[in-house]
């Protein structure tokens, strides 16, 4: 939990960081550092519904002979 949390905070200084740095301003600094890693949440669940789905249909493609997916981009 402390890795986390360690993460976190740092995730926070680097947005808010950037943020300040580009715009100068501390209030668009402290927004983005809210809600940039609240939207990267969100779309974290998403991309991890996304890839059990790929993950169950190669599983269900392997046991039954069907066609082979690549992972390769």
């Amino acid at each position: 939990m402390i890795k986390t949390a360690t993460f976190a905070v740092m995730h926070f200084s680097i947005a808010f960081s950037v943020a300040w740095a580009l715009t100068g301003s501390f209030v668009v600094g402290g927004l983005v550092a809210l809600v940039e890693p609240a939207v990267n949440t969100v779309a974290f669940y998403f991309h991890e519904k996304v890839w059990k789905r790929i993950e169950r249909m190669r599983s269900n493609n392997d046991s039954t002979g069907g066609p082979q997916f690549s992972a390769a981009m």
